[in-house]
Parts: C-alpha cells; sequence; structure tokens
C-alpha cells in the first residue's frame, strides 16, 4: 500500500486542487437547503400586518438568484473536481502500469514463472483499473462524504432539534449494513482475482495452442475447460455481488423510513407550530444529503475490498525484486578477449527442485570456434546455453565471458555480445525489415538483407509482393516455421555479435537449407564464437568441437571421429540417425 501510494507523488498538486474544488462544492450544496428555507419562510411564507400569508416576491427573487448562482456554482466546481479527478486517476493507471510492466521486464525466467504468464497481465491491466476506479471515485468521495455527513448533522440540528433522533438511529443502521457488506465479500474479491488469472490461463493456452487442438480434435474438450474456469468466476463474482445487492434494498428500506418519520414527525410539529415549513424542508434536505453520503460511503467501501486485493497482487510485483539484477560494482569484460565463453565446474537446479539439471560442466569456447552439444532429450542442452545470457544464474562454478563471470557482468554488457536465436521461433507484428531490424534498430538496409541472404531467406522475402515491407500478422502465422526460424536467424545475424547461440535453431530447416546456411554462415562468425545446439547429427558433425550431454552430465567432448571412438553415447545417437555407410 505503502508503495502505491508513493506513486502518487507526481500528481500531489491535481489530487490537492481537486480537493478545493470538491470543499467548494460540498459547501455550496449545504448551502442550498438554507436558502431554500429563506424562501419559504421569509418569501412564499411572509406575513402582514393582520396575520395573514401574503408573500414576499422581493424576497423570493433574491433569494431565487442566490440559489440560481449557487447552483451554478456547485456544477462549475463540480465539473472542475471531476475533470481533475479524471486526469490524476488516469495518469496515475497508465503510471502504474508502466512501472509493472518495466519491473516485468526485469525479471528473470524464475519470478515470471512464480507469477505465471497470465498472472502478470491481469495484474497489469484489471487490478491497475480496479485501483484507477477506486482513486477516481475515492478523491471525490474523500471532500464530499465528510463534509455533507458531518455540515448535513449540524444543519439539520440547528434547522430542527426535535428531529435529530432521526438521523441518530439512521446513521449508525446504514454504518452497519456497510461493515457488514465489507466483512462477507472482501474474502469473495480474493477468490475472483484468483479466478480471472486461471480464465486468462485457460484462455491464453487456447488461442495459442489453436493448431494443436484442431490437429487432436479437442475443440470441445478445450471449450469444456473454458465453460468450467468461466462458470466458476461467473459463480464467485454471483456470490459476491449476490451478497452486495442486498446492501442496496437494506439501504433503500433505511433511507425511506427516515424520510417517512421525518414528514410523520415533522408534519406533526409543523401543524403544532413548533418547527417552520422551511426548516422541515430543509431539515429534509439535510437528511437526504446525509444518507446519501452514507450511501455513497458504503459504496466506496464495496470498491475499496476489491481495490485493495488489487493493491496487495500490483505491490507483490512491485516488490519482487529478480533474483537476476546488475552487480553493485559491475566488471568490464577485457578488450583483449572478444567471445570467449568459459563453464568451469557449472552445475545447475531449477529454484525448488531436489536433482541437478547440469552437473560438472567445464569446458571452454574459442572466438573462431563452432562448438556443437548433443544429447538426447532432456540432457540439458538448452538449459546449458540459457546460463549464458543469464537467463538464470548457476548455482555451482562460473559461467564467464570474454575472462568475466557473467554475474559481474551489467545485463546489458553481456547481451550485447550475443546473437541469440531460440528454439522457438518469436517474431512480432510488423514488417520483416522491422523484426530484422530488432537486432540492430540502426541496421541499414544492405545490411538487413545480408543478414537475410546469409540465413537462406532473401529468396522468400523477395517473392513476397511487398518484399522487406511485407506485415507479418500477429505470431507471424502468414509464413511457415522454416521461414519464421530463418527470419529469427536473421535477427541475430544482423547485429554481428562475438557469440553466437543457435538453440536447434535448424529444426525446421531442409538438410539442403542447413547445410546452405551453415555454409554461408562461416566467413561472417569467423572471429565470433559459435554454440549450436542440435537434434540432429549431419547439424553437428562438421563443428570444430561436440559436446555431448547425458542426464545433465558432459560424457564426451571432441570432433566427430574421435568421439565416435571415445563416446558411447555419441555412437548410439549417430547409429539412431544415419546409415552405416553415412557414418564414416
Amino acid at each position: 500500500m505503502r508503495l502505491i501510494l508513493h506513486k502518487l507523488k507526481p500528481y500531489r498538486l491535481l489530487v490537492f486542487l481537486t480537493l478545493v474544488l470538491l470543499f467548494a462544492s460540498a459547501m455550496f450544496e449545504l448551502y442550498l437547503p438554507s436558502l431554500m428555507s429563506d424562501i419559504v419562510n421569509k418569501g412564499i411564507g411572509a406575513t402582514n400586518a393582520a396575520g395573514e400569508v401574503v408573500g414576499d416576491t422581493g424576497t423570493i427573487i433574491r433569494i431565487g438568484a442566490y440559489m440560481l448562482l449557487t447552483s451554478l456554482l456547485v456544477s462549475l466546481t463540480d465539473f472542475g473536481a471531476n475533470y481533475v479527478a479524471a486526469r490524476s486517476s488516469m495518469g496515475f493507471g497508465r503510471d502504474l502500469r508502466g512501472d509493472v510492466f518495466r519491473k516485468v521486464s526485469s525479471y528473470s525466467l524464475h519470478e515470471v514463472d512464480k507469477f505465471g504468464t497470465s498472472s502478470l497481465i491481469t495484474r497489469t491491466t484489471n487490478d491497475v483499473g480496479q485501483v484507477q476506479m477506486m482513486l477516481s471515485f475515492g478523491l471525490r468521495m474523500m471532500v464530499n462524504m465528510p463534509l455533507n455527513l458531518i455540515g448535513g448533522i449540524i444543519m439539520a440540528v440547528t434547522k430542527a432539534p426535535s428531529l435529530a433522533w432521526i438521523v441518530a438511529i439512521a446513521m449508525p443502521l446504514l454504518a452497519l449494513v456497510v461493515v457488514l457488506n465489507i466483512k462477507v465479500t472482501t474474502p469473495l474479491f480474493k477468490v475472483m482475482q484468483t479466478k480471472l488469472d486461471t480464465l486468462n490461463r485457460v484462455l491464453r493456452e487456447k488461442l495459442s495452442g489453436m493448431r494443436v487442438i484442431r490437429a487432436f480434435n479437442n475443440v470441445d474438450r478445450e471449450r469444456k475447460r473454458f465453460d468450467d474456469a468461466n462458470y466458476d468466476l461467473t459463480e464467485t463474482s454471483l456470490k459476491a455481488m449476490h451478497r452486495m445487492t442486498l446492501m442496496q434494498p437494506l439501504n433503500m428500506l433505511i433511507f425511506n423510513g427516515a424520510a417517512l418519520a421525518v414528514l410523520w414527525f415533522g408534519g406533526w410539529r409543523a401543524a403544532e407550530g413548533n418547527i417552520s415549513a422551511g426548516d422541515l424542508m430543509a431539515f429534509t434536505q439535510y437528511l437526504m444529503q446525509i444518507l446519501m453520503s452514507v450511501m455513497m460511503a458504503s459504496m466506496m467501501f464495496t470498491m475499496i475490498p476489491r481495490a485493495m486485493v488489487s493493491i496487495n497482487r500490483i505491490g507483490a510485483v512491485l516488490e519482487e525484486n529478480p533474483s537476476i539484477d546488475d552487480p553493485a560494482k559491475p566488471i568490464s569484460p577485457s578488450e583483449k578477449i572478444h567471445g570467449k565463453v568459459t563453464f568451469d565446474h557449472v552445475t545447475f537446479r531449477y529454484p525448488g527442485a531436489e536433482n541437478a539439471v547440469l552437473e560438472d560442466i567445464t569446458f571452454t569456447a574459442d572466438p573462431g570456434e563452432t562448438v556443437a552439444i548433443i544429447g538426447s532429450t532432456g540432457s540439458g542442452k538448452s538449459t546449458l546455453i540459457n546460463l549464458i545470457p543469464r537467463f538464470y544464474d548457476v548455482a555451482e562454478g562460473s559461467v564467464k565471458v570474454d575472462g568475466v563471470d557473467v554475474r559481474d557482468m551489467r545485463k546489458n554488457d553481456l547481451r550485447g555480445r550475443i546473437g541469440y536465436i531460440p528454439q522457438k521461433a518469436l517474431l512480432f507484428t510488423g514488417s520483416i525489415s522491422e523484426n530484422i531490424r530488432y537486432g540492430k534498430p540502426d541496421a541499414t538496409d544492405e545490411e538487413v538483407r545480408d543478414a537475410a541472404r546469409i540465413a537462406q531467406a532473401l529468396d522468400f522475402i523477395e517473392a513476397m509482393p511487398e518484399g522487406f515491407d511485407s506485415m507479418l500478422a500477429q505470431d507471424a502465422t502468414n509464413v511457415s516455421g522454416g521461414q519464421k526460424q530463418r527470419i529469427s536467424i536473421a535477427r541475430a545475424l544482423v547485429r554481428r555479435p562475438e557469440i553466437y547461440i543457435f538453440d536447434d535453431s535448424f529444426s525446421a530447416l531442409d538438410f539442403k537449407t542447413d547445410a546452405a546456411l551453415r555454409e554461408a554462415l562461416r566467413p561472417v562468425s569467423r572471429e565470433s564464437t559459435v554454440l549450436i545446439v542440435a537434434q540432429r547429427v549431419s547439424t553437428v558433425m562438421s563443428a570444430d568441437r561436440i559436446l555431448v550431454l547425458d542426464e545433465g552430465k558432459l560424457v564426451g567432448i571432441g570432433k566427430h571421429s574421435e568421439l565416435m571412438e571415445s563416446c558411447q553415447v555419441y555412437r548410439e545417437i549417430v547409429a539412431s540417425q544415419l546409415k552405416e555407410e553415412d557414418i564414416a
């Protein structure tokens, strides 16, 4: 909560201006019933010397003009307050969303997994919206409610002391309804946000996995999953809303009961001459203001529990410190070394896991060298290369780039030296040239074209109607898997990094394209370190060195011919993929 309030600091002036305008509006509004009372008592109820009611047109016009002016001032100040409150709350919501996004951007994969992608999206959108709405409504109620409540009580008691007992009974009853409502709805609001996360997760999985769902003919099953999550959220929401709606008739019962009591008992006193008609009307208006203030407070208090849940959820994101961050005193890499990667007795296990995914891995990849990593599924190949750009940090040992432990380098310095091509090609909505330039925003057209040529993407790009200006759909669904992969490779090539990391990036390419790409890559990577994770033996056979992983352990290292003699695991992998005459 303290962190959220701190985010309001830039809007202190707007908030103050809102409160001033609301204060003025409330004071003018409190003055109106007194003017109405004066019109009735001094104008309409004016009597002559004989005691006859004759009215006073001049008084009516004069006080009526005051009423008209006061009403205009109420409207202007109220409009100004609402406008400024909207500006401050919307700006606050914009900034808070930006802060959450920036915080999530600093997370390691561990923190993202901890919260969940769907939950982070909900917290950035729905939860921020709840807080924004409460701020906008709360600013207006912060002044109007206490002023109308306290001022209304004072003015009502002043106008008709004999009817003050009605206020004394109605207010505690309304307050009791509000307290009960908060107590029974707060737990449900917490559950609602969790169930909204679940619904978003199911929807996200359905949309991103549409092809798989249809391929396995599981559309009905996924529809049932969504319906279950949707029904679950709806039922919880209905429970909360049902309990909230019980408050409205209770409020109206108290509201109308108080009004009826004023008319009944006030009418008797007016008939007996103990209270004037103007004062009775003013008391009725003040009572309405008092009860409306309590009702508005009850509305705000129904928003507060849900907003507090959202504040806590947003606060959890903002207060979570990323496990991978820049060091307090970063070390700059050696200027004499460019692209050298060293694994020194590296052991890694995922947070919370008992068993290590990688165990005692030691090797060095020098500039100008191509090092391939091969192994069975689940042997730790992708995990190993994810340690280089610090997507995760090692549990034991160290990973060094250019002679410096990656944990001692700034993340920007480290990742600026790396051209990373992920296993699953991810492209962004926009043109092909924009996607390639994602690796180097200031790349020239010639550099973009050259990167596409090396990645074996130039032919199919130029065959498209708009060429490099052709637009990619969301998730690049208008190009094939192999084309996506080649554009992803071109994105890394355009920056000419010191270290190339190919995480099984040739899997969607045919053998001919695979060979052509690796051949075209040699001249541009002559002074860079190339690390290739692959499943296909044909992709790694020509590497300078091959690392063989088996269940997280390095069981072989050397050239293809050396491993064929010394490593049983490698021989089994080769035998499973190549014919005997192709192995030699």
